[in-house]
């Protein structure tokens, strides 16, 4: 399993071109080599590209719009060609967290999912606590899962939202295996200012990332992102670099 970044967290460095160049050559600087690119400031896939050469970086995952991947597949499919990356991924459903919402998104996503599989990519949903509530038994994930093949619809299972849900995230992912190529890793910590749980570096909270290791294996994870919505009062990079210090003290840099 590769490590990499989750460009959200560093949305507010990456607001112009010129910052998200910077943020990549820092990224690429501490030791990273792969990304997602999600919640940045509009780019030109050559761009792009060029930009990835020169940093050494590979980005594997996007959240992209998901009204595109719907009405410009075949652009959308192009875009990804020539930055190379492979999963592309929306980081939720626009059309609501229901039963209702799902049915929505298959009458409108489907075919362009099969589409993206026959090209070589594949789609992949991204998960948040709200995909933990049940109708009539069964969770929106269990009925996301129900409506799309595994090749069709992959799930960028989100470790820590997954347990902000009240689920088990090593559970999950091994009930996903065959679905979570990608993933997200942040970690969650109770916080005395707050009275409330905080996001944190992985290692610097509560949450079992040994078992979770352990179930990145079993489930065939192949790239884990590390994101941080939040990193309150802390400078971003710096969470970065104790994530990826905590990554490499376990072999994985």
């Amino acid at each position: 399993m590769k490590i990499g970044v989750q460009f959200y967290t560093l949305r507010n460095q990456c607001t112009t071109l010129e910052g998200l160049e910077t943020s990549m050559k820092r990224v690429a600087d501490m030791g990273y080599e792969h990304i997602q690119l999600s919640g940045v400031c509009a780019y030109e896939a050559e761009w792009m590209a060029e930009k990835l050469r020169e940093t050494g970086l590979s980005c594997d995952i996007t959240h992209y719009s998901y009204d595109k991947i719907v009405s410009e597949t075949d652009a959308t499919i192009a875009f990804h060609d020539t930055i190379g990356c492979k999963w592309i991924g929306i980081g939720s459903n626009p059309k609501g967290i229901t039963p209702e919402g799902l049915a929505i998104m298959e009458r409108e996503a489907h075919e362009a999912m099969k589409k993206i599989s026959a090209s070589g990519h594949k789609f992949m949903y991204h998960n948040h606590h709200m995909e933990l509530a049940r109708f009539d038994g069964r969770t929106f994930l269990d009925l996301l899962c129900d409506t799309f093949t595994p090749e069709e619809c992959g799930v960028t299972l989100d470790t820590y939202w997954i347990q902000a849900g009240g689920g088990d995230p090593a559970w999950w992912l091994r009930r996903l295996k065959g679905r979570v190529d990608c993933i997200h890793f942040k970690d969650m910590v109770y916080s005395p200012a707050d009275k409330g749980v905080r996001m944190a570096p992985i290692g610097k909270g509560n949450m079992n990332y040994d078992e979770i290791l352990r179930a990145c294996g079993d489930a065939d994870v192949q790239y884990a992102f590390i994101e941080q919505d939040n990193c309150y009062e802390e400078d971003p990079f710096d969470c970065l670099k104790q994530s990826y210090d905590f990554f490499k003290s376990r072999g994985f840099f």
